[in-house]
């Protein structure tokens, strides 16, 4: 099966499912590293991995369709499977959807469907949460809406600042999102209506 990760910053999502392919642990091809940042630090870690990266200036497209469009045609000559988004700040048109329908997976710092959209580990702080987690899920057409994989709590401790919540959040998304991608690849999240089921390996 071959992957394209579309991300926007630093990487380390992208580098923690990079290193669970290299390791075996998730039987796949990375193929394909996708951004629309020429600066974003996660393209020196697809070099570090020998990993094609390819940057898209969104600003040479006169639209988010033919932006998208752009992209739909590297991941078809890629022949990619699975799209994962891995901190990708550009929402997706209907269209990348609709060609990659139940094959792009996103990790949202948040248990959704509260705090959507951007900043969620901050605004659960703010807001005087006691508990908040990551969700992963199957991308649908709105924002951080799909069918959801997996999602884990996380208590939000008095002694928490912002920076170490952020990196207890972190921590837990490299442990969970090549658990999800591992369960993609080999063919054992069926969905439901809204429900995610994980069928036993044969």
């Amino acid at each position: 099966m071959n992957i394209a990760v579309l991300a926007s910053g630093n990487g380390t999502n992208f580098e923690t499912i990079a290193k669970a392919i290299k390791k075996g642990y998730i039987k796949a091809n990375l193929k394909v590293l996708i951004t629309d940042r020429e600066d974003a630090f996660v393209r020196v870690r697809a070099r570090r991995f020998k990993i094609k990266e390819i940057f898209i200036n969104p600003k040479n497209f006169k639209t988010r369709l033919d932006f998208d469009n752009q992209i739909i045609k590297i991941l078809k000559n890629e022949k990619v499977d699975l799209v994962i988004l891995a901190g990708y700040m550009r929402i997706l048109t209907a269209n990348f959807v609709k060609t990659f329908k139940n094959k792009i997976l996103n990790i949202h710092p948040a248990l959704l469907p509260a705090f959507k959209g951007v900043d969620a580990i901050k605004r659960a702080y703010n807001y005087g949460c006691k508990i908040t987690g990551v969700t992963i899920h199957f991308v649908d057409e709105k924002i951080d809406h799909g069918p959801i994989i997996f999602q884990e709590a996380i208590k939000i401790k008095d002694t928490d600042t912002l920076e170490k919540l952020e990196e207890r959040i972190h921590d837990l998304e490299h442990k969970l999102y090549p658990k999800a991608i591992k369960l993609f690849v080999e063919k054992r999240l069926k969905i439901k209506n809204r429900w995610v089921y994980i069928k036993n390996k044969n």
